[in-house]
């Protein structure tokens, strides 16, 4: 392949390639190094999951068509313990395979068919820019206030509840962040979208809907017989936490 492809090298990052066509594996390992990531490499599904267990990578770019293990359930095991940031690779486009990843809990997907490793790595950046401690310098920890139950904090990217930690994929935590900003606005899907993607993606309001449910089937049982976010007909949703007893 003659083409000539640089990039500007942000701080270098670990991404694991779970991918079975080697030749695209290959490809997508050397247009990454040009960006200066570094990356690993595994080609069953079943190899994804201890790959990730044994270190930890910044980004996980996953085929769903894998021997051993196919992408849905990486992805799923994978939630059960890291929110690592998992990109996922699909030959399919059609809208039911994308919101069956984020229904999983995959943070952003991309269609292979046609193959652009250029949009993979942009999109990659983008994903780290917003996800990866590399390129942040300490800062304040953000919460709602002190005697919220809620705190966030912003530098370590994680979310509680009265102490216990949330487990939230990064998407997820960008929209709690979003709602705990200002609690009782009404914030409308248009807008939730634009704190979640960036300008290499084409959502859906389905998809934000589906952020929407995972994040509330994780709220729940912080709040019983509180739903904290609230769908607001034809307009879109507002946040609010339980009044204190």
């Amino acid at each position: 392949m003659s083409e000539q492809f640089q990039f500007e090298a942000p701080a270098s990052a670990d991404i694991l390639i779970v991918e079975d066509e080697p030749k695209l594996a290959e490809l997508l390992q050397k247009y990454l190094a040009a960006a200066g990531y570094a990356s690993r490499h595994v080609a069953r599904g079943d190899e994804a999951v201890p790959a990730v267990r044994e270190k930890r990578p910044d980004l996980v770019l996953l085929d769903i068509m894998l021997p051993g293990m196919d992408g849905w359930e990486v992805c799923r095991q994978l939630r059960g313990f890291s929110d690592v940031p998992v990109l996922m690779l699909t030959a399919r486009a059609e809208e039911e395979d994308r919101l069956r990843g984020l229904e999983l809990g995959a943070d952003d997907y991309i269609c292979k068919a046609p193959f652009s490793p250029r949009e993979i790595v942009a999109r990659v950046k983008s994903m780290l820019r917003r996800n990866s401690h590399l390129q942040r310098a300490a800062g304040e920890a953000v919460a709602p206030s002190l005697a919220s139950p809620l705190q966030i904090d912003d530098v370590r990217h994680q979310a509680s509840v009265r102490g216990e930690m949330l487990n939230l994929t990064p998407l997820e935590f960008r929209l709690l962040k979003t709602f705990a900003s200002a609690p009782g606005q009404v914030f409308s899907r248009e807008q939730l979208l634009n704190h979640l993607h960036d300008e290499y993606r084409s959502v859906t309001d389905r998809a934000i809907d589906t952020h929407i449910k995972n994040l509330r089937r994780k709220l729940e049982p912080c709040f019983p017989g509180h739903n904290a976010i609230q769908a607001v007909y034809g307009v879109g949703y507002s946040f609010e936490l339980p009044k204190p007893d």
